[in-house]
């Protein structure tokens, strides 16, 4: 059966998340500005969610000097609302400014890695949004560089920094449902069709080629700009990135999982919509953890996908829940959980909502604290891939693959392991140093 730890342990050691593969020093200098009771101060970078960002970091205490998008009617609009002293469009005024202890990273998913890793190299610690990375040997670069600098870096999962999540996730651990050994996440909603359109000039206003940055350059295109990117290879991780990525990372913290799968079986593709979105609409993909034949059972976690749906499943538009020996616990992040024993009788529940300002306030504490945060960068990079493997499935219509979790590489099918990095637009000045 799992270990597992007292309530009292766990939820004691809930705000210093557990770490990965590789051991985590700290010890290096958190704050490069300001001293470790002085305020922190904070460049926002990308002001759609970023907007919101900048609320929270401004409502724990940070100085929010800066905020940056290429869109000036955004970048406008963003500034008024935050007060921020300095209103950008080249995130590198952001990186050059020593004044700046930390950067909150919002942009499109392509720039997440690229910007984290100017940052770290900067002198500056990270908060980034979900997915960490565009691809997973991104997010392994990005763990490399939190390391060498010493940077804290936090990923926008934000399930982990709230306390009501942090109750169900101890319950799972001491074993409330029994053995653990299924763990099913899904994602069911309605989302738009975005049709087929073609290529015109940017509009007034947008630096389109700053935006476009390290990624293969496209002729802007109205359907995959603000938001709409999530769905086109070179720029987004589709809704397994986007939505699903929050549900798997709950059943990681659950299954308290420190590996990668080794296998990986399914299904993922276009089943309905008839548009330019090149991600599966429809995803059925299960992880395999082998276990280690003593302690830990092999476990299966299902992914489920359908954003074509006008209905939600099991009450719940996005979900997880922790199938037992005897009995399972649903958690729905915008309303709470739910734990079930035997003959689904309703044992226990809570009701909640996850907090994005206590993540916020988890990441400065981390920094003052030189501590490691509840979503470090090795943690996000677990629940990363498992949303690039899915897309995997569906880019190459390989329906299984064997991953290596050490060298982290699909050894049974050479297409799909190609993509566990990506091309990048040559000579650009943020494309990662070793990608």
């Amino acid at each position: 059966m799992i270990k597992t730890s007292s309530r009292r342990t766990f939820l004691k050691h809930a705000t210093s998340a557990a770490v990965g593969a590789t051991a985590l020093t700290w010890g290096t200098p958190s704050l490069t500005a300001a001293g470790a009771n002085e305020r922190l101060t904070v460049g926002v970078i990308g002001m759609s969610r970023g907007r919101l960002l900048a609320r929270e970091f401004a409502e724990h205490g940070a100085k929010v000097a800066y905020v940056c998008d290429v869109d000036e009617k955004r970048l406008g609009q963003a500034r008024k609302e935050t007060k921020a002293e300095h209103a950008v469009t080249d995130l590198r005024r952001i990186l050059d400014d020593k004044s700046v202890d930390a950067v909150a990273i919002a942009a499109p998913d392509h720039w997440h890695a690229a910007i984290a890793l100017l940052a770290c190299d900067a002198g500056k610690h990270v908060y980034v949004e979900k997915p960490c990375s565009h691809n997973i040997h991104e997010g392994r670069l990005m763990i490399e560089a939190a390391r060498r600098s010493g940077r804290v870096m936090q990923v926008g999962t934000q399930t982990r920094s709230t306390k009501v999540f942090q109750d169900a996730i101890a319950l799972v651990r001491e074993g409330a449902v029994g053995k653990l050994l299924i763990v099913k996440t899904w994602t069911s909603q309605r989302r738009v069709n975005i049709g087929h359109c073609q290529p015109t000039a940017p509009p007034a206003g947008v630096d389109y080629d700053l935006w476009v940055g390290p990624a293969p350059m496209m002729p802007f295109q109205k359907n995959r700009f603000h938001y709409l990117w999530h769905w086109w290879y070179n720029f987004g991780t589709g809704d397994a990135g986007n939505r699903g990525v929050h549900q798997m990372d709950i059943a990681l913290w659950g299954m308290d999982m420190k590996t990668h799968p080794t296998r990986i079986a399914g299904f993922a593709g276009k089943l309905y919509f008839d548009d330019d979105q090149q991600f599966p609409d429809t995803e059925y993909v299960t992880f395999e953890y082998p276990g280690d034949g003593a302690d830990r059972p092999k476990q299966l976690l299902v992914y489920e996908q359908r954003i074509w749906t006008p209905y939600v499943q099991e009450d719940c538009e996005d979900g997880c829940t922790f199938y037992g020996d005897e009995g399972y616990l649903t958690i729905d992040m915008q309303k709470g959980w739910k734990l079930y024993g035997r003959k689904n009788v309703l044992r226990k529940e809570a009701k909640g909502k996850y907090n994005a300002g206590d993540h916020v306030a988890d990441f400065m504490d981390a920094i003052r604290n030189d501590r490691c945060p509840n979503a470090d960068i090795e943690i996000g990079h677990l629940s990363a891939t498992l949303a690039h493997l899915s897309n995997i499935v569906g880019r190459t219509g390989q329906r299984e693959l064997t991953f290596d979790p050490q060298t982290e590489q699909i050894i049974n099918a050479p297409k799909a392991n190609a993509l566990m990095q990506r091309t990048y637009r040559e000579g650009h000045w943020a494309v990662p140093k070793g990608a």
